[in-house]
């Protein structure tokens, strides 16, 4: 499986950005995985904590009527310097990803990732289904965590303008993934948990949840 066109113009695009800024590192996860909606995203993450977010739908995006409609998503983000500091300490560690990620093994797909590093030290990159490597396991896997809370901030800005009642369940989610650590940074989507909270049409239980996740970023 290769990764999309798209996607390597918006990581050439990330490191052309990176580039212009004296002293600026840039790392980023392409992911693909064709069963999964979005099924094409990029995260690309700038030392000073600013990134972007690129997620493209697949063929069967929207086609049931239970789920949200899937369209693009090109979000600007930024993240803790404490996550950024350990994003881009892996990157150093793995020798700017000019390193063999993939681990061989006959395990299941999960998706194809390709990591990417961008900066004054040089630039590199690894693509992979499964590592071995903790550190790398580690980096996708948070990295996996950020994508899915955007995700989650996407679908309910969504259902406030469409489906109030649905934001119910879609917060109780978020809520228990970031409390399980499958949802990172939610600082990512403080806007959208604001006007969450001050929106006195939602339900209160919903503003109750998002109060809780923003006084968490404190």
């Amino acid at each position: 499986m290769r990764l999309g066109w798209r996607g390597w113009l918006i990581a050439l695009c990330a490191v052309r950005l990176a580039r212009s800024v004296c002293g600026q590192e840039t790392v980023t996860l392409e992911y693909l995985n064709e069963n999964l909606q979005p099924s094409h995203w990029v995260l690309t993450i700038h030392s000073d904590g600013s990134g972007q977010y690129d997620s493209f739908p697949g063929e069967g995006a929207g086609t049931d009527g239970n789920r949200i409609r899937e369209v693009e998503v090109h979000r600007r983000l930024h993240l803790s310097q404490k996550f950024v500091e350990r994003v881009f300490a892996t990157a150093h560690q793995r020798s700017l990803f000019h390193y063999q990620c993939e681990s061989r093994l006959k395990v299941a797909f999960q998706g194809e990732k390709r990591l990417s590093y961008d900066g004054p030290d040089g630039s590199g990159s690894c693509s992979y289904n499964y590592s071995k490597d903790n550190q790398i396991q580690a980096l996708g896997e948070s990295l996996l965590a950020v994508e899915s809370t955007i995700e989650f901030g996407e679908r309910l800005e969504v259902l406030e303008q469409h489906d109030r009642l649905g934001m119910d369940r879609e917060m109780a989610a978020l809520y228990e993934a970031s409390q399980s650590g499958s949802a990172l940074e939610v600082g990512a989507i403080q806007e959208t948990l604001e006007r969450i909270v001050a929106d006195e049409q939602v339900l209160e239980r919903v503003r109750r949840k998002a109060r809780l996740l923003l006084a968490g970023l404190h």
